[in-house]
């Protein structure tokens, strides 16, 4: 659900933005609330519940956090402009 709704509409057009530590510390801030809203609590074996470590939710997701996502669309854009025609309007 995260990886194929909110994901894409977060990092809308992020070929085009400019990743200060400020706004990368943001994004992860938020990718991690909304993960742990998703998956919700852990059930310990006492019976105790608690939210998931950030180690628990990169590996729920594969280790591919919005930061590394928003570099790989900016590294496609890039693939894609660069093999443009140079009269082409990008």
């Amino acid at each position: 659900m995260y990886q194929t709704l909110v994901r894409p509409v977060v990092t809308y057009a992020c070929e085009t933005w400019v990743l200060k530590e400020n706004i990368k510390s943001k994004l992860r801030v938020f990718e991690r609330k909304v993960l742990r809203r998703i998956y919700g609590p852990t059930k310990e074996s006492d019976g105790t519940w608690r939210i998931k470590s950030t180690d628990e939710l990169n590996r729920l997701i594969g280790n591919q956090n919005i930061i590394n996502y928003i570099k790989a669309q900016r590294l496609a854009w890039f693939g894609y402009v660069h093999h443009m025609q140079d009269n082409s309007m990008v």
